[in-house]
């Protein structure tokens, strides 16, 4: 192995009093809802809102002079460029970060708000590295590694130092994988404390590059993920090495179940999550049965998410969980039948928020009208409530959006 337990705790060391020491709290309503007795490690709380500063900071502290003198660069989808530029305007270190040309814009522009230089070049995360290598060569600037660096990987480890000595009762930990960094720090560290203890990983199922890897199976990246944070498509060569000694298993979670996790994380916790920080969330929901009664350590390991995105979630998940939804109406085109159907839908206890009324773009007959209401209901029995009644009230209804609704299928 290339990481050491000791080499761990001289990074957790190096940190103290320079990163966070965040919280790792009992979940109550999620233990309930899950089953198994879940802790959340607040990495979101971080100054950048990530843990990958912690990193970062390692690597950063082990420069020479002359390498402090010259500058660093890093190439990163945002988290780990924002604890790079963070840290390196704190010790004086000039920095470069190159983003891929999608990166959020809150990501770019916390960035640049930290002092670096940010250059945009790439569509995935492989074209912005193959730019940063040359890059780096052209002006002889360090590379900060997002993740296949010991001294990177040695830093992200402390938060499983942290985590056990908060929760020592702790026998599971869910970590997102995407380069790999965080779950093989975290498994060096908490295997040299706990050698019992389990290390399951996570990754997007449109980006299961590690799980591919590590079970020696074909896999297929995509362009993008609401998790973009673990969007990586060729993991590290040290990462892979302890990942395979140590990680148990690879989970793979959809794109809704992140989302979801998200919405969830946003709900019961009162906490923002990007879409990789609810990755364990969502791995725990799936996996209830396996994970039942056990002690469950969850890493909310970034909070950086665009606030459309943010907004785009909620609406989905409102639209999922039938509390938001479009019905669908076909009415006779005379005066005083929408205020039967509204009024229909108020008696039934729905909420209209928008009514879009169709006759043009219609091949039903004339004198016939599509209404389409957008509505606020307490969920999708009360929803099923509302299509009921009305349609008991002779009016033909339907649910444009029912295949994203699974109880109204």
């Amino acid at each position: 192995m290339s990481l050491s337990f000791q080499q761990v705790q001289a990074a957790a060391e190096r940190l103290r009093g320079k990163v966070l020491f965040t919280p790792c709290t009992y979940a109550r309503t999620l233990s309930q809802i899950t089953g198994a007795e879940v802790y959340l490690k607040f990495e979101n709380l971080q100054f950048t809102a990530a843990f990958k500063e912690r990193g970062a900071l390692n690597k950063l502290l082990s420069l020479t002079p002359a390498e402090h003198r010259r500058g660093v660069i890093a190439m990163s989808a945002g988290n780990h460029a924002q604890g790079v530029a963070y840290h390196a305007r704190r010790l004086g270190i000039p920095a470069v970060i190159v983003m891929p040309r999608h990166t959020p814009s809150v990501k770019v522009e916390h960035t640049r708000a930290h002092g670096a230089e940010v250059i945009l070049d790439g569509d995935t995360f492989d074209e912005t590295r193959d730019f940063t290598l040359k890059l780096a060569k052209k002006r002889r600037l360090t590379l900060i590694h997002p993740y296949d660096d010991p001294l990177v990987i040695a830093g992200q480890g402390s938060i499983a130092l942290e985590m056990l000595s908060q929760q020592p009762q702790l026998d599971t930990l869910i970590v997102p994988i995407g380069g790999g960094g965080l779950i093989a720090g975290m498994a060096v560290a908490a295997k040299g404390i706990k050698p019992d203890i389990e290390i399951v990983g996570v990754q997007s199922k449109r980006f299961p590059a590690m799980a591919g890897l590590i079970k020696k199976q074909p896999f297929k990246c995509e362009r993008f993920t609401v998790a973009e944070g673990i969007a990586v498509k060729n993991p590290g060569l040290i990462t892979r090495r302890i990942v395979r000694q140590l990680v148990s298993d690879i989970l793979l979670v959809g794109e809704d179940e992140i989302e979801d996790a998200v919405l969830l994380l946003l709900q019961v916790e009162k906490t923002v999550v990007e879409g990789a920080g609810g990755c364990g969330l969502a791995a725990l929901m799936q996996g209830r049965k396996r994970f039942h009664g056990k002690k469950v350590g969850l890493v909310l390991c970034g909070g950086n998410i665009d606030l459309m995105i943010l907004s785009s979630i909620i609406q989905r998940g409102l639209v999922r969980s039938g509390h938001l939804a479009r019905l669908r109406v076909e009415t006779r085109d005379v005066p005083g039948e929408l205020a039967r159907v509204t009024g229909g839908i108020g008696t039934a206890g729905g909420n209209v928020m928008e009514v879009h009324h169709q006759r043009a773009f219609s091949a039903e007959p004339l004198q016939t009208a599509i209404v389409d209401f957008i509505m606020q209901t307490r969920g999708l029995d009360h929803l099923a409530h509302i299509v009921k009644s009305l349609q008991e009230a002779g009016f033909h209804t339907s649910l444009p959006d029912r295949d994203v609704m699974p109880r109204l299928r």
